[in-house]
């Protein structure tokens, strides 16, 4: 199994450990789901003028990159609002000390980073910073990670609000 930890992992780490387990073992629901397609939707038809869909070592897809050296988050609704914003902070953590970073976003004058989360359909955004304390849960977060990656079975099923709404939830419930 990859020891890579991608965005999307530490997204899913936020939202649900069962669905991050899943994702790990390449169990994908989400091609049919129909909240994913209206976010694929969302996201294809928001920002155009900008630089989007950098893809960073198959480990970082940022949204949209714009001029004032700010990367962005597309996200439908605040409903896992958590979880975006620590993918968030796990960008602003890791593009730093990618070699990729260094190339390919100083290329587009992109140095110190600033980050946000947009929500287009709301027409609001949030600023993301990353603090030292962030940047230590951020360990503890990464180790969880890896833990759930290495499970022979699927973590405990927790029932949330946003259950109905997932792609998984078939197989959970």
């Amino acid at each position: 199994m990859d020891d890579r930890i991608t965005g999307v992992m530490v997204y899913y780490y936020f939202v649900c450990r069962r669905k991050l387990w899943y994702f790990c073992h390449d169990i994908n629901m989400e091609n049919e789901n129909e909240n994913v397609m209206i976010g694929r939707i969302l996201d294809e038809t928001s920002y155009k003028r900008d630089d989007k869909h950098v893809n960073i070592d198959n480990v970082i897809n940022i949204d949209f990159i714009r001029e004032h050296k700010e990367i962005h988050e597309i996200k439908k609704s605040k409903a896992i609002e958590e979880a975006g914003i620590w993918q968030t902070k796990y960008y602003l953590e890791i593009l730093p000390e990618s070699e990729y970073y260094l190339y390919y976003l100083k290329q587009r004058g992109v140095t110190q980073l600033k980050a946000k989360i947009d929500y287009p359909l709301l027409r609001k955004n949030i600023v993301v910073e990353l603090s030292a304390e962030d940047e230590e849960k951020m360990r503890g977060v990464l180790d969880d990670i890896i833990l759930v990656k290495k499970r022979e079975t699927v973590p405990q099923l927790e029932k949330k609000k946003i259950c109905k709404k997932c792609a998984y939830y078939d197989l959970c419930f």
